[in-house]
């Protein structure tokens, strides 16, 4: 059985580096993996996705509208923008974070209130989470991604995977103990 995830975020979250992460650990255990990324203009702070599909044989990366089995959003906006990819009875997992986009900070728009009350009117299932706090409260707010992969790997099923050396992997020295601890963090919740 195929399983279907979109990962939204913006720029600067992380979300490829926690896509990357993700592939390498189902790949290792024997999944076929598939994976695109879209990083628009992620540079500056615009949206970023990744679609990752993995099972027993997978011919696409692509996720289409409808088909996610899990959408994971490192931020609000993005959650509610990327909802229509999401199955009837698929899970959100979303960070509470919100970045605000360019022209919320130029002051030509507002940043919309009650996110978070729309997703629920829309969903059944939802993981909400404080990402950023629960990094910040670990020494190294930049972990928040990390987090959200410890997250993802419970909701899953996956954790029995040695996450902790895809970490290593892809992460300098200097940050390991600080990010791994910030996946047990997310694995607990």
């Amino acid at each position: 059985m195929t399983k279907s995830l979109l990962l939204v975020g913006v720029g600067g979250q992380g979300t490829i580096l926690v896509s990357k992460i993700l592939s390498e650990g189902l790949l290792e255990e024997g999944y076929d993996v598939k994976m695109a990324e879209i990083h628009g203009m992620s540079q500056r702070g615009g949206s970023v996705t990744t679609q990752i599909r993995f099972g027993d044989k997978v011919y696409s990366p692509t996720v289409n509208k409808g088909d996610a089995d899990v959408l994971v959003s490192f931020e609000k906006i993005e959650a509610l923008r990327y909802i229509p990819m999401l199955k009837k009875n698929g899970t959100l997992i979303i960070n509470e974070e919100e970045i605000w986009p360019l022209t919320v900070l130029a002051g030509l728009e507002e940043y919309p209130e009650g996110v978070m009350e729309e997703l629920k009117k829309k969903l059944d299932s939802i993981v909400s989470v404080d990402a950023r706090r629960i990094a910040e409260e670990i020494g190294e707010p930049r972990s928040a991604n990390i987090v959200m992969l410890g997250l993802m790997v419970k909701a899953l099923g996956i954790d029995k995977i040695d996450w902790v050396s895809k970490i290593k992997k892809f992460l300098p020295e200097r940050f390991h103990e600080a990010n791994i601890k910030a996946f047990e963090r997310g694995l607990s919740l």
